[in-house]
């Protein structure tokens, strides 16, 4: 009996947090795959949306395959049945942390990430806030000991970024390697070899 491969489906979630650019970063990245994107974006992740960068909530549904609206809790992504690689919510609000920490399902996003704990399949958290205080911090562990990768969207310098968009790419890259989707940009080449500072014995 042959085994049926796993559908690439992946569902993206965008809320009110600092740094929408991420999660739209990822569905830009992920039109060049053969992963199916499902959005579903807070009214609050719509609101910063339009604060932070020059896109439009309709132009950034443009960029996913499907998109869901949030109070639809009919939703495919509602459901278990639904097959997927699981989620990723960049950026992550610590509203929306604790949402899903405490298991409350007040809007689809809460729904369906709470569907990918359920199933066990990959959640990864892009929690966007500083500083944090004890309840953030719970919440993450909270989670992290039921298999979520918590995954702040954190610059690497290493590379020699040129600008804002680097800083991005590699961040949404590194979000997507949670999945093992692999996509083009600089990494860590390891440190190159330099002479040890004066007085310094080798």
């Amino acid at each position: 009996m042959t085994t049926p491969h796993l559908p690439r489906r992946l569902v993206v979630g965008i809320t009110g947090a600092s740094g929408a650019i991420y999660g739209v970063r990822l569905l830009e990245m992920l039109q060049d795959t053969d992963v199916e994107t499902h959005l579903v974006m807070s009214r609050w992740g719509a609101r910063t949306l339009v604060h932070e960068t020059h896109y439009t909530p309709d132009a950034v549904q443009a960029l996913a395959s499907v998109t869901h609206p949030l109070t639809d809790q009919g939703a495919p992504i509602s459901s278990g049945s639904f097959v997927t690689m699981g989620m990723v919510i960049a950026p992550c609000s610590v509203r929306t942390l604790a949402a899903i920490a405490h298991g409350l399902g007040e809007h689809l996003v809460h729904r369906a990430a709470d569907v990918v704990l359920k199933e066990r399949r990959t959640l990864v958290l892009a929690v966007r806030e500083s500083p944090l205080h004890e309840i953030h911090l719970e919440n993450m562990l909270k989670l992290t000991r039921m298999g979520v990768i918590v995954a702040p969207p954190m610059p690497a310098f290493y590379a020699r970024p040129g600008g804002l968009d680097d800083l991005v790419n590699y961040t949404c890259a590194r979000l997507l390697d949670q999945f093992g989707i692999h996509v083009d940009v600089a990494r860590w080449p390891g440190l190159n070899p330099a002479p040890p500072p004066a007085g310094i014995p080798v």
